[in-house]
């Protein structure tokens, strides 16, 4: 019996047809495989790391696989963001910790890679906000003192913060126009060395966060905080600017999260915010936050892409009517 080559071909194709309609179809079941890679975009040590290594400690647990968590510092965040969304893959396993307001404020002053448009969020975990601080041998014991040396010395008071265009920076620059003065703000590479100018001497002040602060109180005098109200879990004496008489609100306040490249497919990114928010909420990281004197905010994907949304109309507003440098 002659048997046609074409014969077998179809064969051959109605073969493999059906055994590509018997193969297992890839599954989110089967997400992740592997440990996801976490970009933070601060040094080692500092409150966006440190809390990140907190929150997602358990990814074991609440993933099935662990989450390793990336330094890229510089530039109050810029190297490691532009990097993320230059880089990172779609597939869900790269992710990064979003500050906020700072990646927005920096994407509507400079030219970088990153912006809301090209990331999205995944679930919020806290809230942080920023201090001002000085040496804990400073001669200033208020705001009012800090604001009294200024206007007699005008752009002589040096200050440090995280970077341009951060919280910090942020709420230099409120204080600036409320008190009608004129602050030489000085910024580092991240939250530690903003602290560490202080401490050290190399500023007469600094902004930081509330929850660095906090662990280092017995290095520093905490003088006041940009919040809508004070902190009474962690620093009950401190005053808000507010309550001082200056128009300091809660604008600076950092807002810390995961996010994803946009790309990512809806189911993926729905898994990753439910699986985030059920770790954050964890009773054992919970303490672990508190007793770093860091505040939890939980929030969920579809709040937060709004509130990004409004934080991008404030912010152009915002430092359209500010004096920067």
């Amino acid at each position: 019996m002659t048997i046609h080559a074409t014969s077998v071909k179809r064969q051959t194709a109605s073969t493999l047809a059906v055994c590509l309609l018997l193969a297992p179809l890839p599954s989110l079941a089967d997400f992740p495989e592997k440990p996801l890679n976490l970009t933070v975009a601060y040094s080692a040590g500092g409150a966006t790391d440190f809390q990140a290594r907190i929150v997602t400690s358990k990814g074991d647990e609440y993933l099935g696989q662990p989450v390793t968590v990336i330094n890229r510092p510089g530039a109050g965040g810029q190297i490691g963001w532009n990097q993320f969304v230059s880089t990172g893959a779609t597939d869900g396993y790269d992710i990064a910790a979003y500050n906020v307001p700072h990646f927005i404020a920096q994407s509507i002053m400079y030219d970088t890679d990153y912006s809301i448009e090209n990331l999205q969020p995944i679930a919020n975990w806290g809230a942080d906000p920023a201090v001002l601080i000085v040496g804990k041998d400073s001669e200033f014991d208020s705001i009012d003192d800090v604001v009294e040396y200024a206007r007699a010395n005008p752009g002589k008071l040096t200050v440090s913060g995280a970077g341009l265009y951060v919280g910090h920076h942020i709420a230099a620059l409120q204080l600036q126009q409320s008190a009608e003065v004129t602050l030489k703000y000085l910024p580092t590479s991240g939250g530690v060395d903003a602290l560490r100018f202080v401490v050290g001497g190399q500023v007469m002040a600094g902004f930081n966060n509330l929850s660095d602060a906090f662990r280092n109180q017995d290095r520093i005098k905490i003088l006041g905080i940009a919040d809508l109200e004070r902190s009474e879990d962690f620093l009950p004496d401190v005053p808000t600017f507010i309550e001082a008489g200056y128009d300091v609100d809660d604008t600076s306040l950092n807002l810390r999260g995961i996010m994803v490249p946009r790309g990512v497919d809806a189911e993926t990114v729905d898994y990753l915010s439910s699986n985030f928010i059920d770790m954050f909420q964890d009773e054992g990281i919970a303490e672990q936050m508190k007793e770093g004197g860091s505040t939890l905010r939980v929030m969920e994907a579809s709040d937060l892409e709004a509130l990004w949304k409004q934080q991008q109309a404030y912010l152009t507003e915002l430092f359209a009517q500010l004096e920067t440098p």
